[in-house]
């Protein structure tokens, strides 16, 4: 049965309405408002899942003897919000998370819980806010703790077609409950991180109130300091607050808390400096409201003695004393704090109040700083890179979030170069973009990488950072600073116009740059736990999360590139809509192994949910290939699926990788991949020049195949040709996407770009919310196209095709540096020629062409036959997607004696 016929099916006659009474307070549905039930049912219809589907197969579930059904026509839902928390596991286990799915069926919205062997499907971004899904099979779990509690659990999902249009007209619950569905929590956590706050249950602002100060009552933190063990009860304090931490959250399964938060503040008087921490159930009350600059009147508080790990801010005053060895602590109870804030214009100079003071630098003095010196920045934003993650722990499902940045002051033609982690303020750091003034303090220096710091020197956020964009400036101490002034003088001298055209947002960025050697690359680890086997790069790929960044380091030889124009490469990854359409066969199935097919046995519903039924236009694709026999190697069509390859894609760059132009031309496909495509009736674009192509025989005799060596935009080694059908795995990853390419920044469209290269979020955005602009129509930054590079493992039999991308933006040439790369002679001479090139193209002496020149040609050959180490970056982009670039090659001279190259 089809998809669309299930659709129709489903639509027939809903059920009766489900009462508030029926299972408990988390199935409570509302009705639409009046005037949008109709306008939602008729957007229901359309969608194919049919006004009340979720009723109906709530009462199926709750009908069926084991609480547990397979709808006989699994209802289509638009997923509405994915949200986390803290799972309940063993003691001494690593931490883990639950997910729980809001859907829409067009008239109402209901909460689930996921199964947990599904976490992977959100883990990996497949499963997200706006996905269309279909309900294959779904259960009913009674909480034993609770009296009429109850959840729906989804234990098996499809992917459905289409867009997630009717969410928006859904209304939300009017008491939809704040408490996950399963355990003891109180709150949601952020989807894809600890650090920030989430949910209503954070308040934004506590208003400043009118609070009689009696200065006769205070006391100080200098008094308290000598006087704190001989007393139980403390005189209130009146203190400034001078720096502020970004949000711990320290939640573990055996710990039973409601809201286990931390925060850490230097608060300061007359007297000297101090630090006090906001506990538990008071982060969500006043952690927003505590800013710095905010004076406060505390009163019940507790002392005690400072946590001797806890890391320090520098004071903008070297000569305040700082009371190091007691610290502040709030806390709802034992005792119950009492906290004002006390309104800027209330303050009294005779209060002797510290201001607040800053160590800003500029650009210009950053080279001479020492390592881990800590400074304050202001700059416009000229470059903002994709928000990616890290790994905290081996094996952990805690991650940091983080993402790069440059910014420009004047005093120099560097810039700032920023890595800027999450510091508790997700409206700020989803909204930083090129053309914003940025402030950012307490930012430590990282120097030391090679023996030009002017290259690589950068700044990092520190656990006290805080940062700043333009619309949160207003009312920050900061704006007092000389340096500050300074920056905004030198800002009104500059034109707008000029400054727009060097700016730069998302894509691959790599930075730092892999060290001058691979014993640096180590540091103090050993040799032999750095590098990993070739072999396991696939499983290395599918342990990846969501926008989870990893450099990794393999032996192997440089065996084959190929050039890649930039003109195929963006319609060679296609939008995440079309990922969803892809069920055909690999034509590389000679060269997948069971090792690259790691754990085939998942769950048949992960699998289905990866393959919905393929559309009449990949049918076509697919025989068209099949006729490729002489093609010079056989590859895996694009959007091979993870389900079928335990998580590794093993999809070359193109659906076309080794089709000569002669043939490309015959075929078409120049113009596929450029986008004349057309729509059919369900919505999946196919090609034009696919449409005409239906004389297959004719395709087989056009065919051309490539003779080994070197042509115009390729070479190989003659190991290569002599291996390359006898490999046992072959794994094809230089496949780049669009969020993979840095383009050019359009003020105009800034929110489509700034959602392009965030996370996805939580909650589904509705659609009129955001323009029709496809990423893929921004120009991009970078040169004309990329490198596909060969590395033969050094065993040679197994093989893995990498990405090499040449980063050069001709208007901002200060924004990916050339000199990065010099003592890696192959791939300095990938980004010199790839630079000379754009730059032809730009003066219009060069268009379409992307030839292999012969300095990259010698620079390979010298390395034919050569073991090296090759450092890649990988990243998850979600989906299916993952990308996987060259970073750095090392030549081994001898064993045990590592050089660069």
């Amino acid at each position: 049965m089809t998809a669309g016929t299930r659709g129709r099916r489903s639509r027939q006659r809903p059920g009766p309405r489900l009462s508030p009474g029926t299972g408990g307070q988390d199935v409570v549905m509302q009705d639409p408002t009046p005037e949008g039930a109709e306008e939602s049912r008729a957007a229901a219809a359309a969608e194919g899942g049919g006004a009340f589907c979720l009723q109906r197969v709530f009462e199926e579930v709750q009908g069926s003897s084991q609480l547990s059904a397979a709808p006989a026509e699994p209802p289509a839902v638009t997923v509405v919000a994915v949200e986390r928390y803290l799972a309940q596991a063993p003691p001494a286990a690593p931490p883990q998370y639950w997910y729980d799915v809001t859907l829409a069926d067009g008239a109402r919205r209901h909460r689930c819980h996921l199964a947990p062997r599904l976490n992977g499907l959100v883990q990996r971004a497949r499963l997200r806010a706006g996905t269309r899904l279909r309900l294959t099979r779904c259960s009913y779990r009674y909480d034993e703790k609770r009296l009429n509690r109850g959840f729906l659990c989804l234990e098996g999902l499809e992917r459905a077609a289409g867009t997630a249009t009717a969410a928006a007209g859904v209304p939300p619950d009017r008491h939809r409950p704040l408490q996950p569905l399963r355990g003891d929590n109180r709150h949601y956590l952020p989807l894809w991180n600890n650090e920030d706050p989430y949910g209503d249950v954070w308040v934004p602002d506590r208003p400043p109130v009118q609070v009689d100060v009696d200065v006769s009552k205070l006391t100080n933190l200098g008094h308290l300091e000598m006087t704190w063990r001989s007393r139980v009860h403390f005189h209130p304090l009146l203190v400034r607050i001078l720096h502020k931490s970004r949000l711990r959250y320290y939640g573990k399964p055996e710990k039973k808390m409601d809201m286990p938060y931390q925060a850490y503040f230097e608060v300061a008087d007359g007297s000297g400096m101090m630090s006090m921490v906001l506990w538990n159930s008071l982060c969500p009350e006043w952690y927003h409201s505590m800013k710095v600059g905010t004076v406060l009147l505390l009163a019940k508080y507790a002392i005690k003695t400072s946590y001797p790990f806890k890391t320090h801010p520098t004071p903008g005053d070297s000569q305040m004393k700082r009371f190091a060895t007691i610290e502040i602590s709030l806390n709802v109870r034992d005792p119950p704090t009492e906290i004002s804030i006390i309104p800027e214009e209330m303050v009294k100079p005779e209060w002797g109040l510290p201001e607040v003071k800053y160590r800003f630098i500029t650009r210009s003095e950053l080279d001479d700083l020492p390592h881990n010196h800590s400074c304050d920045v202001i700059g416009l934003v000229t470059f903002v890179g994709r928000a990616e993650r890290a790994r905290k722990r081996e094996h952990s499902e805690d991650f940091w979030l983080y993402r790069w940045a440059h910014a420009i002051d004047g005093t120099s033609d560097q810039p700032f170069i920023l890595e800027l982690f999450a510091t508790s303020q997700p409206d700020v750091f989803e909204r930083i973009h090129p053309m914003t003034y940025l402030v950012c303090t307490q930012m430590r220096v990282i120097q030391g990488l090679t023996e030009n710091p002017s290259r690589t020197v950068y700044l990092t956020t520190s656990n006290e950072s805080q940062i700043f964009i333009t619309g949160w400036h207003q009312g920050q101490p900061y704006t007092k600073d000389a340096k500050v002034k300074n920056f905004i003088q030198w800002m009104k001298s500059q034109c707008e116009a000029d400054q727009i055209k060097k700016t730069v947002i998302g894509g691959y960025y790599p930075f730092p740059r892999p060290p001058d050697s691979f014993l640096k690359y180590c540091k103090n680890n050993e040799v032999e736990s750095v590098l990993k086997p070739i072999g396991e790069i696939g499983k290395e790929i599918e342990d990846l999360h969501y926008r989870e960044h990893k450099r990794i380091a393999v032996q192997g030889i440089i065996s084959a590139i190929r050039c890649i124009s930039c003109s195929n490469a963006a319609e060679e990854a296609p939008g995440e809509e079309l990922v969803q359409n892809d069920t055909f066969q690999s034509l590389g199935s000679s060269f997948v192994s069971k090792e690259d097919s790691v754990d085939k046995g998942k769950n048949e519903e992960v699998k289905s949910f990866l393959e919905p039924p393929s559309t009449p236009g990949e049918h076509q694709h697919q025989a068209l290939l099949s006729k490729g026999s002489s093609v010079k190697r056989q590859t895996t069509p694009r959007f091979r699926r993870d389900a079928e390859q335990g998580g590794t894609s093993v999809s070359p760059v193109s659906s076309y990788p080794y089709f000569t132009r002669t043939v490309r031309r015959k075929l078409g496909l120049d113009e596929y991949q450029h986008g004349h495509s057309v729509q059919d009736k369900n919505g999946q674009a196919v090609s034009d020049s696919l449409q005409h192509c239906t004389d297959q025989e004719g395709v087989s005799n056009i065919l051309e195949t490539e003779e080994t060596g070197r042509t115009c935009d390729s070479w190989q080694s003659d190991l290569w040709a002599q291996v390359k059908d006898k490999l046992m795995n072959y794994f094809h990853h230089s496949k780049i996407f669009p969020e993979s390419i840095p383009c050019k920044f359009d003020y105009m469209h800034k929110d489509l770009l700034m959602h392009q290269y965030n996370l996805h979020a939580a909650v589904h955005q509705p659609i009129e919310a955001r323009t029709d602009k496809n990423i893929n129509e921004f120009k991009s930054a970078n040169g004309l196209g990329y490198y596909e590079v060969t590395v033969l493992g050094i065993n040679h039999d197994i093989a893995i095709d990498v990405a090499f991308l040449p980063l050069f933006c001709p208007d901002n040439p200060h924004l990916f540096q050339l000199e990065d790369i010099q003592n890696d002679t192959l791939l300095s001479c990938m980004s010199s020629i790839s630079a000379c090139q754009q730059k032809a193209t730009s003066s219009g002496r060069l268009h379409d062409t992307f030839p292999l020149s012969d300095e990259i040609v010698k620079a390979a050959k010298e390395l034919d036959g050569k073991h090296v180490i090759c450092i890649l970056d990988i990243c998850h982009l979600g989906d299916d997607k993952v990308e996987v670039f060259l970073s750095k090659i090392y030549k081994t001279v001898e064993p045990g004696v590592l050089y660069p190259v």
